[in-house]
């Protein structure tokens, strides 16, 4: 992704969604934009129009943390989209000095392996873009139809976007759609070199119209915590809260964990995809 194009369109973007209302600008006559204005950005950050002007033409090198801030104090950014901000100003500065290669094969430590295997409920790591490095086997019998996937390797953008089957699966489907796109968007902003990142949006934006459409508007989202609504070919529906865990010692890698109400029908749902997993498992060993 070219730097320049992606500080510009996410600034316009973002000071589209801002009215002056929301600002506590009082207006007058007819606007000819539902957002804001450069030079009303450029007042609230406490810069001149002309900077503001570089900064949203892609100029962002330089640009020190005290204006970043007040630019998304401006902008009204959240946790998620200021991060963002930040992220595409360290890649200006870095441009020209490092460059793209393949990262190397990620792969979980044995310690990390036996902390999937541990677990009682569907656990894996998986990298910055998604992928599955590694999972317990109700990780990979919850996930088995990305395993299953024609769209390797197992991925749930990838899956999500590529995969008809994946209509079934997912219950929330827009909101499936828009939060793994705004995921996406997010690591790419904080791993600008990485091939396999921008191998997978390029991929995406080749083989998926809807995905286009959905990056187009640079939307971001820190990938920590939430809930998933699954429809399992097996058990049947699954209403699940999940959690993601960075490995500080294995960086680019994190470990999720799914989990339901104790008693619900969704426990009950867990409990028969495990003696599920394990019948499956006994048949290919013997």
């Amino acid at each position: 992704m070219d730097n320049r194009s992606e500080v510009r369109d996410f600034l316009v973007t973002r000071r589209g969604k801002v009215t002056p209302e929301q600002a506590g600008l009082t207006t007058t006559g007819t606007r000819r934009v539902s957002g804001l204005r450069r030079g009303e950005v450029a007042q609230l950050a406490g810069v001149s129009v002309e900077y503001y002007t570089q900064l949203e033409r892609g100029t962002i090198h330089g640009a020190s943390d005290s204006v970043l801030d007040a630019v998304a104090r401006a902008l009204q950014l959240d946790e998620a989209e200021r991060a963002h901000l930040f992220d595409l100003a360290r890649a200006a500065t870095r441009a020209g000095a490092t460059l793209r290669r393949k990262p190397a094969a990620q792969r979980v430590r044995p310690i990390i392996q036996q902390i999937l295997d541990s677990q009682l409920s569907p656990a894996w790591v998986s990298n910055n873009r998604g992928d599955f490095v590694a999972a317990n086997r109700l990780g990979r019998a919850l996930n088995a139809p990305l395993f299953d996937s024609p769209a390797q390797p197992a991925n749930p953008a990838r899956f999500r976007f590529l995969d008809p089957r994946a209509a079934d699966f997912y219950r929330d489907w827009d909101a499936t759609a828009r939060d793994t796109v705004a995921v996406l968007r997010a690591a790419a902003g904080a791993n600008p070199y990485d091939k396999g990142l921008s191998d997978l949006i390029g991929e995406l934006a080749t083989r998926s119209e809807e995905f286009r459409t959905r990056w187009a508007s640079h939307d971001v989202r820190l990938h920590r915590t939430g809930r998933k609504r699954l429809h399992h070919p097996v058990v049947g529906d699954l209403d699940l809260a999940y959690e993601v865990l960075e490995l500080p010692a294995d960086a680019g890698l994190a470990l999720v964990v799914f989990t339901a109400e104790p008693g619900s029908p969704s426990q009950h749902a867990l409990d028969l995809l495990a003696s599920w997993a394990a019948t499956k498992a006994q048949h290919i060993s013997s």
